[in-house]
Protein backbone atom coordinates (compact mmCIF):
# COMPACT_ATOMS: atom_id res chain seq x y z
CA UNK A 1 0.00 0.00 0.00
CA UNK A 2 1.59 3.44 -1.40
CA UNK A 3 2.45 5.88 1.75
CA UNK A 4 -0.53 8.26 0.55
CA UNK A 5 -3.10 5.70 1.21
CA UNK A 6 -2.23 5.53 4.77
CA UNK A 7 -5.39 7.39 6.63
CA UNK A 8 -3.93 10.34 8.66
CA UNK A 9 -4.93 9.65 12.32
CA UNK A 10 -6.85 12.08 13.88
CA UNK A 11 -4.96 13.94 17.08
CA UNK A 12 -6.47 14.69 20.02
CA UNK A 13 -5.06 18.26 21.63
CA UNK A 14 -3.66 16.32 24.43
CA UNK A 15 -1.41 14.41 21.73
CA UNK A 16 -0.69 17.30 20.12
CA UNK A 17 0.88 19.02 23.70
CA UNK A 18 2.85 15.40 24.03
CA UNK A 19 4.06 15.92 19.98
CA UNK A 20 4.86 19.47 20.77
CA UNK A 21 6.96 18.40 24.07
CA UNK A 22 8.92 16.16 21.85
CA UNK A 23 9.66 18.47 19.24
CA UNK A 24 10.45 21.22 22.01
CA UNK A 25 13.23 18.11 23.78
CA UNK A 26 14.82 17.95 20.49
CA UNK A 27 12.82 14.87 19.07
CA UNK A 28 12.40 15.44 15.37
CA UNK A 29 9.77 13.62 13.80
CA UNK A 30 10.80 11.33 10.69
CA UNK A 31 8.79 8.74 8.77
CA UNK A 32 9.45 5.30 7.82
CA UNK A 33 7.29 3.75 4.65
CA UNK A 34 7.95 0.42 5.88
CA UNK A 35 6.15 1.34 8.65
CA UNK A 36 3.78 4.37 7.12
CA UNK A 37 1.27 3.94 9.98
CA UNK A 38 3.36 5.28 12.86
CA UNK A 39 5.18 8.11 12.93
CA UNK A 40 8.52 8.51 14.73
CA UNK A 41 10.88 10.49 16.20
CA UNK A 42 14.56 10.65 15.99
CA UNK A 43 17.12 12.15 18.40
CA UNK A 44 20.90 11.36 18.35
CA UNK A 45 20.24 8.12 15.90
CA UNK A 46 18.10 7.03 17.79
CA UNK A 47 14.55 5.73 16.45
CA UNK A 48 11.23 5.20 18.38
CA UNK A 49 7.96 4.91 16.38
CA UNK A 50 4.69 6.08 17.82
CA UNK A 51 1.17 4.98 18.07
CA UNK A 52 -1.49 7.71 18.11
CA UNK A 53 -4.48 5.05 18.00
CA UNK A 54 -6.54 6.10 20.72
CA UNK A 55 -6.62 9.40 23.17
CA UNK A 56 -2.66 9.09 24.23
CA UNK A 57 0.41 8.65 22.72
CA UNK A 58 2.47 5.34 23.15
CA UNK A 59 5.67 4.08 21.71
CA UNK A 60 5.17 1.62 19.26
CA UNK A 61 7.81 -1.33 19.81
CA UNK A 62 10.80 -1.04 20.89
CA UNK A 63 13.02 1.85 20.17
CA UNK A 64 15.98 1.29 17.56
CA UNK A 65 18.97 2.59 15.69
CA UNK A 66 18.18 4.65 12.58
CA UNK A 67 20.38 2.70 9.99
CA UNK A 68 19.83 3.57 6.36
CA UNK A 69 16.10 3.49 5.37
CA UNK A 70 15.52 1.48 8.20
CA UNK A 71 15.70 1.03 12.33
CA UNK A 72 18.03 -1.81 13.62
CA UNK A 73 17.20 -3.58 16.73
CA UNK A 74 19.24 -4.30 19.34
CA UNK A 75 20.39 -8.01 19.33
CA UNK A 76 22.82 -9.94 20.53
CA UNK A 77 25.17 -12.08 18.18
CA UNK A 78 28.30 -14.19 18.60
CA UNK A 79 30.33 -12.28 21.34
CA UNK A 80 28.75 -8.94 21.57
CA UNK A 81 25.26 -7.08 21.02
CA UNK A 82 24.93 -5.20 17.44
CA UNK A 83 21.96 -2.94 16.44
CA UNK A 84 21.00 -4.71 13.05
CA UNK A 85 18.68 -3.95 10.30
CA UNK A 86 18.91 -6.13 7.21
CA UNK A 87 22.36 -6.75 6.27
CA UNK A 88 23.85 -3.45 8.42
CA UNK A 89 25.01 -3.61 12.06
CA UNK A 90 27.08 -1.32 14.34
CA UNK A 91 28.19 -2.30 17.28
CA UNK A 92 26.38 -1.54 20.78
CA UNK A 93 29.23 0.09 22.06
CA UNK A 94 29.24 0.98 26.19
CA UNK A 95 28.78 4.97 25.07
CA UNK A 96 26.14 4.02 22.57
CA UNK A 97 24.10 1.75 25.20
CA UNK A 98 24.38 4.55 27.44
CA UNK A 99 22.45 7.24 24.71
CA UNK A 100 20.27 4.03 24.00
CA UNK A 101 19.17 3.74 27.48
CA UNK A 102 18.94 8.07 27.98
CA UNK A 103 16.79 8.39 24.88
CA UNK A 104 14.59 5.63 26.36
CA UNK A 105 14.30 7.16 29.30
CA UNK A 106 14.34 10.59 28.23
CA UNK A 107 10.90 9.29 25.62
CA UNK A 108 9.50 7.77 28.78
CA UNK A 109 8.82 10.80 30.44
CA UNK A 110 7.96 13.01 27.65
CA UNK A 111 4.86 10.73 27.01
CA UNK A 112 3.78 10.02 30.47
CA UNK A 113 4.48 13.32 31.98
CA UNK A 114 1.19 15.22 32.94
CA UNK A 115 1.57 19.16 32.27
CA UNK A 116 0.02 21.59 34.99
CA UNK A 117 -3.57 22.48 33.78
Amino acid sequence: MPVSDIPVPQVSPGQVRVLERLLRAGFKFVTFERFARYPAVEKDGFVALLDLAGERVRRFGVTGYHLGEGIGMLLERGSGRFFVWKDQSVPATPGLLASYAQFNHELDGLLTETPPQ
